[in-house]
C-alpha cells in the first residue's frame, strides 16, 4: 500500500484560463442569441399563419358580387303600391308577404304545401294546404314537422319571399382586396364571360346583372335560418342549436366534473384502485374526438332512445321519432370535455394553499365545511377558467355531432333538448363540402361567427379569473 501524500492542485488548476473563459463565455451567448432567434421565428411563423387565416376568411367574407334577380324587389314593392325609395320587402306585413307566396308558388301548389308541412304560415288557418288533409297527417303514425311546430315567424316568411319571389341569383364574386383596389377588373371579367360563353348564364343578359358590394357576415346573416339558397342563407338555426348544445353539455359536464375532482383531490385515500383512475382520467382526455361520437351514438342515440327522443315523457306524439336529438349530442359533448373539467378543476384544487385547510380543521369545521368555505372559493377563479376553455374546445367540434345525427341541413329552430339539431361547426363543414363560390363565401361568414363566439368565450374566462383572483 503507497504511503506517498496525492499530489496538491493548485488554486490555477481549477478555473480556466482567460483564453478559455472568454471562449466559453462567446459559446454561451451564441447559443443563447440562436435561442432566441429561433423563437422569435417561430412566433412570426405563429403569427404569419394566423393572420393568413383571417385574411383569407375576410377576403371570402366580403366583396363584389354580379346578382341576377328573377324578379326585382322594386317592382315587387311597385306592384304593391309602395314608393322602393323609402319601402322594402322587409317593411311589408306579414300578411302581404304570404300573399306574394300564394301569388307566385300558386294556391294549392305542391311546393307550398310541402312549405307548409314544414312549418305552417298561420296558427288559425293554411294557405296552401288542404286542412282535412293536414288533420290527418298529424294523426298519422308519422307526423309532418309542422304538427309539432310553432307558426312561422316574420323572418322566415321574409326569406321565403326573397327565396322564392326575388330568386336572387350571385353569379359571380369577387374577394375583398381585388374588390377594394380593382374593382374595375371585376365588371369586365364578367363582361368578359358573357362574351366568350353566352350561354353560361342563360336566359340572363350583360343587361341584366346588378354589381353589388356584399357583406355576407351582417345581421340579417345572423339572425336569418338556413337555406338550400346561399343568397339568402342565415345562421339562426345553427346558432340556437350550438347554444342548446352548450347548454346541456354544461349541466352535464361541470356538477360531474367538478365533484369527481373534489373527492379525488379532497376525500380520496391514496390507493392503487385511486390511482388507476387519475391515470385513466389523463388518458381520457387525449381520446381523439371521434371515439366520443361512437360511444354517443351507441349509448344515447340507440340504448336510450326512449329518453333522448323524448317519447318516454310524452303519451301522445313524441317529440322526435329517433334518438338524434339535441340531449344525445349534448351529453356527448359533455363526455368530450368531462376530463379536461376534472383536470382542471384538480389543478385549482391542488394550487390552494393546505394552510387554508389546517385552518379550518383546526378551528372544528368539518371535511366539507372546510372544502366548502374556504377551499372551493380560492380554487374557483382556476375552475371556471378551466370549464370555459373547455367549453370552447366542444363548442368548435364536429365529428362527434356527425355521428350523433346533426342535420346538416335544417330550417326550423330547436324548440327543446328532443328537437333536431345543427350547429355552427357542422353548418360550415357542409357549406364547404359544396362547389359554388356562393357557399364557400357564407362558410368564411360563418366561421367569423364561430372565432368571435370562441373569442368572447376566451375573454370572459380570463375576466372572470382575474376578478375572482382580486376577490380571493
Amino acid at each position: 500500500m503507497s504511503t506517498e501524500a496525492p499530489e496538491r492542485l493548485e488554486s490555477a488548476d481549477w478555473f480556466p484560463t482567460e483564453v478559455e473563459y472568454q471562449k466559453e463565455k462567446r459559446g454561451r451567448q451564441a447559443r443563447g442569441v440562436a435561442f432566441q432567434v429561433f423563437a422569435l421565428a417561430m412566433l412570426a411563423l405563429a403569427v404569419l399563419a394566423l393572420v393568413t387565416l383571417l385574411l383569407t376568411i375576410l377576403g371570402d367574407s366580403f366583396g363584389l358580387t354580379a346578382v341576377v334577380n328573377e324578379r326585382d324587389p322594386a317592382d315587387i314593392v311597385e306592384s304593391l303600391g309602395y314608393d322602393p325609395a323609402t319601402t322594402t320587402i322587409e317593411d311589408l306585413s306579414f300578411d302581404e308577404k304570404t300573399g306574394l307566396l300564394v301569388e307566385t308558388l300558386g294556391e294549392g301548389s305542391g311546393v307550398g304545401r310541402r312549405l307548409e308541412r314544414e312549418q305552417r304560415f298561420y296558427d288559425d288557418r293554411f294557405i296552401f294546404e288542404d286542412p282535412v288533409v293536414y288533420e290527418e297527417l298529424c294523426a298519422s303514425d308519422e307526423p309532418v314537422a309542422g304538427c309539432s311546430l310553432p307558426p312561422r315567424d316574420e323572418a322566415s316568411v321574409t326569406q321565403l319571399v326573397y327565396e322564392r319571389v326575388v330568386v336572387p341569383d350571385v353569379i359571380a364574386s369577387y374577394e375583398l382586396f381585388p374588390s377594394l383596389f380593382s374593382p374595375e377588373d371585376f365588371r369586365a371579367e364578367v363582361e368578359q364571360i358573357f362574351i366568350d360563353d353566352p350561354g353560361r348564364f342563360d336566359p340572363y343578359v350583360f343587361e341584366d346583372v346588378t354589381f353589388e358590394w356584399r357583406a355576407w357576415f351582417n345581421w340579417t346573416f345572423i339572425t336569418s335560418p338556413s337555406s338550400s339558397t346561399p343568397e339568402i342563407a342565415g345562421i339562426r338555426t345553427a346558432i340556437l342549436g350550438s347554444a342548446w348544445l352548450m347548454l346541456i353539455t354544461l349541466l352535464f359536464a361541470v356538477p360531474v366534473g367538478v365533484g369527481a375532482a373534489i373527492y379525488l383531490n379532497e376525500f380520496a385515500k391514496p390507493s392503487r384502485f385511486n390511482d388507476f383512475i387519475q391515470t385513466n382520467i389523463y388518458n381520457l382526455a387525449g381520446v381523439p374526438s371521434i371515439i366520443y361520437g361512437m360511444l354517443g351514438l351507441a349509448v344515447f342515440v340507440r340504448i336510450m332512445e326512449p329518453i333522448s327522443s323524448g317519447a318516454i315523457f310524452t303519451d301522445g306524439i313524441p317529440p322526435s321519432d329517433n334518438g338524434r336529438t339535441i340531449i344525445s349530442g349534448g351529453l356527448t359533448l359533455g363526455l368530450l370535455i368531462l376530463p379536461v373539467v376534472i383536470i382542471s378543476a384538480q389543478e385549482a384544487l391542488k394550487a390552494v394553499p393546505n394552510y387554508l385547510r389546517s385552518g379550518g380543521l383546526a378551528l372544528g369545521a368539518t371535511k366539507w365545511q372546510t372544502v366548502r368555505s374556504q377551499v372551493l372559493p380560492v380554487a374557483f377563479p382556476g375552475i371556471l377558467t378551466g370549464t370555459i376553455l373547455a367549453i370552447s374546445r366542444a363548442i368548435g367540434e364536429t365529428a362527434p355531432l356527425i355521428l350523433v345525427g346533426a342535420a346538416g341541413f335544417i330550417t326550423s329552430d330547436p324548440t327543446g333538448p328532443f328537437s333536431k339539431f345543427t350547429a355552427l361547426p357542422i353548418q360550415i363543414f357542409q357549406w364547404t363540402s359544396f362547389p359554388q363560390q356562393e357557399f364557400r363565401n357564407i362558410a368564411a361568414a360563418a366561421s367569423i361567427a364561430l372565432l368571435i363566439l370562441l373569442l368572447l368565450l376566451n375573454g370572459t374566462a380570463v375576466f372572470l379569473r382575474n376578478r375572482f383572483s382580486r376577490r380571493a
